[in-house]
């Protein structure tokens, strides 16, 4: 089985005027797995933290120069390398700020690519069919470059792998209608040769893909008609044959190309038995939609699809369990998880185990067309079986009904089919009903103010098969409604909120009243964390490693000679540490804003929308809850979502940058102002003290514990 999870937007696309270029030009790793390295069709470099969809670092070049070929990241001495206009190859490191002033070296031929693989050199292929050491080509950048390829002969595709301590470079050409693999070894150098075998209607394939499996490289092509090829070279073939060599090929695939071919598609293998591929249509659903889909080459069988709305490129990159793909306007990155395959699992019959004697072995049967068992043998009734017994007199809606249904049927009856589709539905048939139903309820109730389902979008919601990108109205649909509950769900489950509507989000659930919010019923786990939160102040306690602001020394020793509370609220009328200044429910919903992702660039200039009072009461909220985890008498439970201190450290840095000016000439907020600079010199205390003790906890790391440890002991450690 496959399953592709719940996605999420990386970052916009730079939009291109022709329909068949490239959305971006690549994507790579760098050291970290959760580093992404993403060169757009022009002249931008950016590099993004995955799972905060944040940029680290962006380089461009000049205007009038382009990216020519996708930037890489060197494994051995932790650079990048990219080639602008076809000859300059430039590297640089994380610090550097301008692709103008570092390393640049001009070669004296085009490259068509470099590659980069971890535990090898990388490799620069010339447009010619010319393979050189990176290295070895800086040295010397104006080295004669030989040609490897015929007259009219176009590189297609290339890739590199290191296998068995071999590093190898493979790419395809294209010449007169004919196809031809290259594969070149390095150290010893050899290149062979092969011709890939035509189709009939001699149309080009869409896409290559390789992979290292069983000490064999698999090539893996996509044709226009949906046959999907793979190609099979060992690792050490045989050496020192001339000559181009036939490549057989063995047919993995046949995907349904709908009404006619595909265009723009491609495919990638995920492991030996599943194959992802975008841009072809669901064999289930209406024409024109491209699909994410994952398919079981064993068994020829549709394990999970996704619709991806947009133009379609034609391109998709695989690393560590997720798939990245531009459409659209944005670059989506899709978790998804392979199981071991089998027939039953295949076929979506597997049954959970129960015991032997309630439960009879399935025959081939029962597992291919769903026969039912003979004989006296009794089947467990499960939770499915005898709601569909006990609906039998009623035939349940089909999904076509059900949309139908939503465009005139009255508010009761369509919340309750929508309830009743979902309850029933499989997690695949989930994945392609639930983006279409949501988006026909939102039309609805933004045509007629009178209609509105809070129940049925809550249960599309609680799916995890809808996000902000597949119906972008429905949260602000729930705002409009101030259905709190719904806005609460969507901030939890939905990935790609862009941070104009996050901004939105803020500033209503900040202007409501408290008394709207508390009548409210919210999601259970984070009003508990919330209560918590609040009450844990009011039992004092020791303070986690140092004095926050209102009991530093210099904050007008409130902490060691106490004043009447009347004089108190004179001198600090912003902020008192024991009162939290919005109510219990507001504060909840402000707790899923700070923990939406966002990019800084994209939200400061939305945060300029708000007012000076409401800037002023959300950085004191924001003071208050980084007091209260200050403290050692609240401790944060375990798997609730809560936001943690970084990300309220940034909101404070992204609320003060945006409206630093109103809130030095607000009167209102000078008290704040002082408490957030007391609150940062306590930070650059902090830090300083733990700067004087980190050398002495590298030695502890260094340090091999004792072998004569017994289940109670007392070790003594000497620091020096």
């Amino acid at each position: 089985m496959a399953t592709l999870n719940e996605g999420f937007t990386l970052c916009g696309l730079v939009q291109t005027p022709s329909a068949s270029d490239s959305a971006i030009q690549g994507i790579e790793l760098d050291g970290d797995s959760d580093h992404a390295v993403v060169t757009d069709s022009t002249r931008s470099v950016t590099l993004y933290k995955v799972s905060d969809q944040k940029p680290l670092g962006s380089w461009t070049v000049k205007q009038g120069q382009l990216l020519t070929c996708p930037a890489v990241f060197n494994f051995q001495t932790k650079e990048y390398v990219v080639v602008s206009d076809n000859k300059v190859i430039r590297v640089w490191k994380d610090e550097d700020l301008n692709l103008d002033k570092v390393f640049k070296a001009t070669v004296s031929a085009d490259v068509w690519r470099v590659h980069s693989a971890p535990g090898g050199e990388p490799v620069v292929l010339f447009q010619r069919g010319a393979v050189r050491l990176l290295d070895s080509l800086l040295s010397a950048p104006q080295q004669p470059i030989e040609d490897i390829l015929s007259e009219e002969e176009v590189i297609r595709w290339s890739t590199n792998m290191v296998a068995e301590k071999q590093h190898f470079v493979l790419f395809t050409t294209e010449q007169k209608g004919e196809h031809f693999l290259y594969v070149q070894r390095l150290n010893p150098n050899t290149l062979q040769k092969y011709r890939l075998e035509r189709e009939d209607s001699g149309a080009p394939p869409l896409s290559f893909s390789a992979s290292l499996r069983d000490k064999h490289i698999n090539l893996l092509y996509l044709y226009r008609n949906g046959c999907v090829y793979q190609s099979v070279v060992a690792v050490r073939g045989p050496v020192g044959l001339e000559g181009v060599q036939a490549l057989p090929r063995s047919l993995r695939l046949r995907l349904p190309a709908g009404e006619g071919e595909l265009g723009a598609a491609s495919a990638v293998a995920l492991d030996e038995a599943h194959v992802a591929v975008v841009g072809m249509p669901h064999p289930s659903a209406r024409t024109g939609k491209d699909f994410l889909c994952i398919w079981n080459t064993n068994f020829q069988t549709l394990q999970a699809g996704k619709e991806v709305v947009g133009r379609i490129h034609g391109q998709v990159w695989c690393y560590l369990g997720k798939l990245f793909v531009p459409h659209g306007k944005a670059l989506s990155v899709i978790p998804y998880e392979c199981q071991k395959s089998s027939l039953a699992s295949a076929l979506g019959k597997l049954r959970h185990a129960v015991s032997k004697s309630s439960v009879a072995v399935p025959s081939w049967n029962t597992l291919l067309h769903g026969d039912q068992p003979q004989g006296p043998t009794k089947i467990v009734d499960t939770r499915k079986s005898k709601l569909r017994r006990k609906s039998q007199s009623a035939p349940a809606l089909t999904v076509d009904e059900v949309v139908e249904l939503i465009k005139t049927g009255p508010v009761e009856e369509v919340q309750r089919e929508v309830e009743a589709l979902v309850s029933r539905g499989e997690a695949q048939d989930l994945q392609l009903s639930v983006g279409w139903l949501a988006r026909h309820l939102v039309a609805r109730s933004q045509a007629e103010t009178a209609f509105y389902t809070p129940g049925a979008l809550a249960q599309l919601v609680q799916t995890q098969c809808l996000c902000h990108s597949v119906c972008p109205d429905l949260l602000l649909l729930a705002l409009e409604h101030k259905d709190y509950f719904l806005c609460q769900l969507c901030l939890q489950l939905f990935p790609d909120i862009p941070e104009v509507v996050t901004c939105a989000c803020l500033k209503t659930f900040i202007s409501v009243p408290d008394g709207d919010v508390e009548m409210v019923s919210l999601e259970p786990d984070s009003v508990s964390l919330m209560e918590g939160l609040v009450a844990a102040g009011a039992r004092g306690g020791q303070q986690n490693g140092f004095s926050p602001p209102l009991f530093e020394e210099d904050s007008c020793d409130a902490h060691h000679q106490p004043k009447p509370p009347q004089h108190q609220d004179k001198k600090n009328p912003t902020l008192q540490l024991e009162v939290c200044p919005v109510g219990l429910h507001k504060a909840v919903l402000l707790n899923e804003v700070l923990q939406t992702p966002y990019s800084d660039n994209l939200l400061l200039p939305h945060l300029k929308d708000l007012n000076a009072q409401q800037v002023i009461l959300f950085l004191q909220y924001l003071h208050f809850v980084y007091l209260k985890y200050s403290q050692d008498v609240y401790t944060q439970t375990p798997g609730l979502r809560s936001p943690t201190v970084t990300q309220i450290i940034d909101w404070v840095c992204l609320l003060l940058d945006a409206h630093f000016t109103v809130l030095v000439m607000a009167p209102d907020a000078k008290g704040l102002l002082s408490n957030l600079q007391s609150f940062v010199k306590s930070q650059v205390k902090l830090f300083s003290e733990l700067g004087k003790i980190e050398g002495s906890l590298q030695e502890l790391h260094k340090m091999k514990p004792s072998k004569d440890i017994s289940q109670y002991s007392i070790e003594v450690i000497e620091l020096f």
